[in-house]
């Protein structure tokens, strides 16, 4: 097996690639699978935006995904799912429907429209082509985290939101990463300091090795929200290169959900969309229902570190009364 990377790359059988516009403030990130992956996924917030999210259940009939896709650009952003639905039905991808192919492809999208750039982009959204875009660059190996992709235009209450992704190995040799676009109504961080509320689960050094503070005040634990603006919703998913059934995977995104209320207070508000997916490659068959259960513990786990990784790892959109990215008050 090759290194690890921390990233979501580090599962055998995808592709990931990101679409950046900064003076949109916005962008895609896409996740291409070499083969249709078992998927599924659940949302847990209350005003979320998706694109063939329903087919997730597992009650439906499609069992398997070709990609999945992160977005910008709130409602305008589900245009991104059909220019990665346009790449992968170029190269031959999809669902077999009579003499026809149909990409599957679920997606997420945050609302990213209030974040002070420029959103004229006159009768067309640009989200097609920034799938596509996305699409065109999918690749293995490193990538980049922070402002990039999906998480471009993301905020938080407190400091800039990003993209992040981390990654860990079972002790059966199971791989499970995730990747989140971090874009919440509260905050990863820790009242005004610079600790964040996943810092129990960093491995590493790898959003700043500060731990918890000595105590909690009444101050550290106190509502922060951005406003009531429906500027919200964080976004991932967590993918593992088990063996998994669709049942399986749908019980691994409320795991990776466990994450996202550990690394973010509070979650799932009303004017939150919060979405997990949760894909498997299958790669390597479970021995045993223990080993199941050690993918669900990880996917908390890898979920709440990259929810920190992606506001630690964010910068400050260029235009005038951007957000403060963490690093600018405490790098």
């Amino acid at each position: 097996m090759t290194a690890m990377l921390n990233l979501l790359t580090d599962i055998e059988g995808l592709s990931l690639g990101h679409a950046t516009d900064l003076k949109l403030g916005s962008g895609v990130t896409v996740v291409v699978f070499d083969e249709p992956a078992t998927a599924s996924g659940i949302v847990l917030g209350g005003a979320p935006g998706g694109r063939d999210t329903a087919l997730l259940d597992p009650a439906m009939s499609v069992e398997k995904v070709d990609a999945l896709v992160l977005s910008g650009g709130s409602a305008f952003g589900l245009d991104a799912g059909g220019g990665v639905q346009a790449g992968l039905r170029e190269i031959g991808r999809g669902l077999q429907v009579g003499s026809t192919r149909v990409p599957i492809v679920p997606q997420a999208i945050l609302m990213d429209l209030l974040n002070g750039a420029n959103k004229d982009w006159g009768l067309h959204s640009p989200y097609r082509d920034l799938g596509y875009e996305a699409f065109k660059a999918a690749a293995k190996g490193p990538f980049a985290l922070g402002s990039v992709g999906a998480g471009t235009g993301a905020t938080t209450a407190t400091f800039k939101g990003g993209l992040g992704s981390a990654s860990a190995i079972s002790s059966k040799g199971h791989r499970i990463a995730a990747l989140v676009a971090v874009n919440a109504l509260g905050t990863a961080t820790i009242g005004d300091s610079a600790h964040f509320w996943a810092a129990p689960f960093e491995r590493e050094g790898e959003f700043g090795g500060l731990g918890l503070p000595a105590q909690f005040s009444n101050s550290d634990l106190s509502l922060r929200l951005k406003g009531m603006n429906l500027t919200a919703t964080t976004i991932g998913m967590v993918v593992t290169d088990a063996i998994l059934t669709k049942a399986q995977a749908h019980r691994l995104s409320i795991m990776a959900h466990d994450g996202l209320a550990r690394a973010i207070l509070p979650a799932h508000l009303p004017a939150d969309g919060d979405t997990v997916f949760a894909a498997a490659t299958g790669k390597m068959a479970l021995d045993n229902p223990a080993d199941f259960m050690e993918l669900c513990h990880l996917a908390t786990l890898t979920f709440a570190r990259a929810v920190a990784r992606g506001v630690y790892e964010a910068t400050a959109l260029p235009v005038p009364g951007a957000q403060m990215a963490w690093r600018d008050r405490f790098a």
